[in-house]
């Protein structure tokens, strides 16, 4: 290397024998920042530039420090620097420039522990702030943070990392908390299943996801200006990695927030208003719900309709053809503004005093108001009517059921009686799903359980899975919150509103009903009847016989309704059950992998490998057969 000089900057420019080629200007915003703050901590290396005679021209080419050069033409660019700055120079000598240019870029960059921990140093011990850190460094300030989240983590874990035992992965999951001591033990616990993902689980386990539906009802911000404290994941994006540590203020506020809700609710002049965490369908057990019918428009309000009519009639004339997105939005606009008026509803207020309503939250976190129950003791007395005589009594003694239909031979003794129970109660919802569509199939279910007991005899134990009687089989937690059972709700409530609100009124609406509208009906009710539950005190083999037939014709398909998660069934099961399930929904090797694993850790690895995949416990299976001629048609 030659001698040093001091060069204008104006006079530099890059070398063709610069050896770096590949991302010239990667990082280049983070180098100027830099050397605006620091300076120019490193010469550049040039030499002359010659002309065609091999006379100097008073230039010089930078051969080694090409990025530098281009980060002090950009802060001149922007004026942070005046175009003929002095640049400390070493001019090259009679080394070949490629070899000095390669020379000087055979460097071993620093560990990212290093960076981390030098980021922590600036903020903790000189006291910069991150915006300021930021600034020198060229970066962003959410990305400094980050850094010094990383360089606050445990030094013995950090020691793990500089030594390759730990992924960046790993260590960025252990930067969710600042407390070394809990992420040491939970480094120490950790046993197969070392995930970024598990290490967040477990350091985050006795908070709130801020997914959580309490935190979506009352809000993040009115959690902590309560002054609850929150645990965030600057690694995460959104509400992700935000965690809310005060459980019990959470519950205050939601139960709070709730409580005020329903002074709205009781404005409207309900009997009574109850205040629920959830609406469960405990709740409502044993009350009739009244539901509200279309409201009658006083005389300005159906002037004001008419005219909305006799507006969309002249625009329909005026943009005939017209496909535009304006023409599009008035006619939406307009429709939106008849339908308010035409489809208004409202209460009988003899329901809505003696009625009442229960105020919960969603299972999406936003207020869910049920109203329209009326209480047994609430109910206006009921006018006397003429009892039909009674029918005579069946004769004939049951059959026998054999013995082969007796014996058990499920092979379920292996499950708890709950587990059993809660499966084919979903099985159960799945099937009422299914059949509420099928009028064809209902109408051959409902007769094939009214002809059973006139052409075979009742039987001790029903051969049917309908229960012809009124009451539908109530399903308990989780089922209820399944889409199943939501999708029956849902349908219950939409023929509620159809049908006349007093039973005296029900017979002369059935009579005139088109036959269609009386197959869907049919089909719903009949669907409400299915019961395929097997519980510890009604386990009939013929009845779960018949809905094991009937799933068949319906080609139940319960993956739609039911996953396999550690809550649904993978925690509540033996390993034996754990390693079948991944052996048949997965693989053979991943059941392979698995098995040797605590049940705890088993139960979550298999959760993960089943995910979207429509594996279903023998419970919950259908066996596939060719349907009927007479069935094999979707219900008109």
């Amino acid at each position: 290397m030659g001698e040093f000089l001091t060069l204008p900057l104006s006079k530099l420019s890059a070398s063709d024998a610069n050896m770096r080629k590949t991302a010239r200007d990667s990082g280049l915003e983070e180098l100027a920042a830099s050397i605006a703050a620091h300076g120019l901590l490193q010469n550049l290396t040039v030499r002359p530039v010659l002309d065609g005679q091999g006379q100097e021209t008073g230039r010089y080419e930078v051969v080694a420090g090409g990025r530098r050069l281009a980060a002090l033409k950009l802060l001149a660019q922007r004026k942070r620097l005046p175009k003929a700055a002095p640049i400390p120079c070493a001019l090259l000598g009679t080394a070949n420039a490629l070899e000095v240019s390669l020379a000087e870029n055979s460097y071993v960059p620093p560990h990212p522990a290093d960076q981390f921990e030098a980021f922590h140093h600036l903020h903790a011990a000189e006291g910069l702030p991150a915006l300021e850190i930021a600034a020198r460094f060229g970066v962003a300030e959410r990305t400094v943070k980050q850094r010094l989240k990383l360089g606050a983590v445990s030094p013995r874990l950090m020691a793990q990392y500089r030594e390759g035992l730990m992924t960046l992965e790993q260590l960025t999951a252990f930067a969710l908390t600042d407390d070394h001591a809990r992420q040491e033990q939970v480094w120490g616990d950790l046993t197969w299943n070392k995930s970024a993902e598990t290490i967040r689980r477990l350091l985050t386990q006795a908070h709130v996801p801020a997914t959580d539906r309490r935190v979506r009802f009352i809000s993040i911000a009115a959690y902590e200006a309560a002054g609850g404290p929150v645990l965030r994941d600057l690694f995460s994006a959104d509400d992700q990695g935000v965690y809310l540590e005060d459980v019990p203020l959470l519950d205050r506020l939601m139960a709070e927030k709730l409580e005020a809700d329903a002074v709205t609710v009781r404005a409207e002049g309900w009997k009574w208003v109850a205040v629920h965490p959830e609406f469960a369908y405990g709740l409502a057990a044993g009350l009739r719900r009244a539901y509200p019918v279309p409201a009658p428009l006083d005389a300005n309000e159906q002037a004001a309709l008419d005219a909305l009519e006799q507006d969309y009639e002249a625009l329909s004339n005026r943009l005939q053809g017209d496909a535009s997105p304006e023409a599009d939005t008035a006619f939406q606009d307009l429709e939106a503004r008849i339908a308010a008026l035409r489809d208004r509803e409202a209460y009988d207020p003899d329901d809505i005093a003696r009625g009442g309503a229960f105020v919960c939250l969603g299972a999406d976190g936003a207020l869910r108001v049920e109203r329209g129950f009326i209480r047994p003791e609430d109910e206006a007395p009921p006018e006397p009517v003429p009892q039909p005589a009674p029918l005579p009594a069946a004769r004939g003694e049951p059959e026998a059921i054999s013995a082969a239909v007796e014996e058990e031979t499920d092979g379920l003794t292996s499950l708890s009686e709950r587990l059993v129970e809660e499966l084919t109660t979903h099985r159960t919802a799945g099937l009422q799903a299914a059949l509420m569509d099928r009028p064809d199939v209902a109408l051959a279910a409902v007769v094939h359980a009214l002809a059973l007991p006139l052409f075979h005899g009742g039987g001790y134990l029903p051969q049917s899975c309908l229960r012809l009687e009124t009451a539908p089989v109530v399903f308990i937690n989780p089922v209820a919150d399944g889409s199943a059972a939501r999708a029956v709700a849902s349908r219950h409530d939409d023929w509620a509103r159809q049908v006349p609100s007093s039973p005296d009124e029900l017979w002369a609406w059935v009579l005139v009903q088109e036959t269609a509208v009386l197959a869907r009906l049919l089909a719903f009710c009949v669907a409400t009847l299915v019961h395929g539950v097997q519980a510890p005190w009604s386990h009939d083999p013929r009845r779960l016989a018949h809905a094991d037939a009937l799933a068949t014709v319906l080609d139940l398909d319960m993956s739609r309704h039911w996953s396999a998660t550690v809550d649904s069934y993978l925690g509540r099961v033996t390993k034996a059950h754990i390693v079948e399930a991944v052996g048949e929904g997965v693989s053979a090797r991943d059941a392979e992998a698995i098995s040797g694993l605590k049940k705890g850790e088993m139960a979550e690895q298999a959760e993960r490998l089943l995910a979207g995949r429509p594996w279903l416990p023998a419970l919950l299976r259908t066996v596939r057969r060719e349907p009927a001629p007479a069935l094999d048609q979707a219900a008109e």
